[in-house]
């Protein structure tokens, strides 16, 4: 398409006050600080405190699946429902108060699926959760199931999103008639934050590579930045392996063989993320089986990333892994490490006998059924 001159140049002046006005904001909310460790305070009856959001659609049944197997497997854990229904605050959409004060409270949460329209109502409550609590890093591990068979059995990626600018910072408008721009965001304080997370996730599991995924070659600004950090970073970790792939070379390497990146911990902008991690979930079988975990400044939550899956609401038929294994990440993020061990083994334990599996994992039974036979595979 052509555009004018006058197009153009209010293209290119619309483009450096957005971007001069949001980088500002970016910047205060994007603190290099890393809070990695569970900072939650046991109970006087020996608990902790975590925040359940059960989310829409199938999101009740399967959290309370996990509440269910958390329970027998002696987790200690004192759940606090909330709702985070949005509400309208100075024009915007808002998690109601008594949510935010949970979270702020307990450190941690729990989160179903949550519903967002398309096109319509209000924004994604996802993104509005990552704001609220500035959830700077996304964790998504991807890990083949033993006895759950899928054309990959070799699949052990760990993706690590940055999860609070990019192409997702919201700023797009309409400069004339017929012409749309959308700005992507990146800067060095939020660059510096994932990477450096990254690399001390990688010490923690014992992975001996983080490996940057970009698109210097193309967007050289603005990936250009965020590759400039992660190679300054990796100069902290000189026991840590570093090296760099473009993001369509790894789509491409990852589906011929998933071992490449079986000893990495990748990170990479946020679109990104949201795609590489979403193909490699589908590579052990979908997001029925995927964790993921939120690290955030002053809080982390763990989620189920699947859908609500409203068609099968209230039908006893919901699958409850992908809850169940972020609920796990969870434990070992609070350093319940015989808890997360017990449940985990129960679940693979389950999976694997393939006798009480529900229909999205090629099975007749129920939630509940589902949930009694990991109940019995616990230790």
């Amino acid at each position: 398409m052509f555009l004018s001159r006058s197009t153009t140049a209010a293209l290119k002046a619309t483009a450096f006050s957005s971007a001069k006005t949001n980088s500002v904001r970016a910047i205060t909310t994007a603190s290099p600080t890393i809070t990695q460790a569970f900072n939650g305070q046991k109970k006087a009856n020996g608990n902790y405190t975590v925040t359940l959001i059960p989310g829409d659609g199938i999101g009740p049944e399967i959290s309370q699946s996990v509440k269910n197997i958390f329970a027998a497997a002696k987790a200690p854990i004192d759940w606090e429902e909330v709702d985070v229904t949005p509400i309208i605050k100075d024009g915007k959409t808002a998690i109601p108060q008594t949510a935010i004060d949970s979270v702020r409270a307990s450190t941690v949460a729990l989160k179903g699926p949550l519903a967002t329209p398309i096109g319509k109502g209000h924004v994604s409550l996802n993104l509005t959760l990552r704001r609220t609590f500035n959830l700077y890093a996304n964790v998504r591990p991807c890990r083949s199931i033993a006895g759950f068979k899928t054309p990959y059995e070799d699949v052990n990626t760990v993706l690590i999103r940055e999860n609070t600018e990019g192409e997702y910072s919201g700023i797009e408008h309409e400069v004339v008639d017929g012409v749309v721009q959308s700005i992507k965001l990146i800067t060095k304080e939020a660059s510096e934050r994932v990477a450096r997370y990254a690399f001390t996730y990688a010490e923690s599991v014992g992975r001996t590579r983080v490996t940057a995924v970009h698109k210097a070659n193309i967007m050289k600004l603005a990936d250009g930045l965020f590759l400039d950090v992660c190679r300054n970073v990796a100069k902290e970790f000189p026991k840590i392996n570093f090296d760099e792939v473009l993001l369509d070379r790894a789509c491409l390497h990852i589906t011929a063989d998933p071992s490449l990146y079986a000893d990495t911990v990748m990170v990479m902008p946020n679109l990104y993320g949201d795609i590489l991690s979403d193909m490699c979930a589908g590579l052990i079988g979908g997001l029925g089986l995927t964790p993921s975990g939120n690290i955030g400044r002053d809080a982390s939550i763990f989620e189920a990333v699947h859908g609500t899956a409203p068609d099968i609401a209230g039908k006893d038929k919901a699958n409850p892994t992908a809850l169940l294994l972020s609920g796990i990440m969870m434990l070992r993020h609070m350093r319940l490490t015989d808890q997360a061990a017990n449940i985990e083994q129960a679940v693979f334990k389950t999976i694997a006998e393939g006798k009480t599996l529900t229909a999205d994992l090629g099975g007749r039974s129920t939630n509940s059924e589902y949930t009694k036979a990991v109940i019995g595979n616990l230790q």
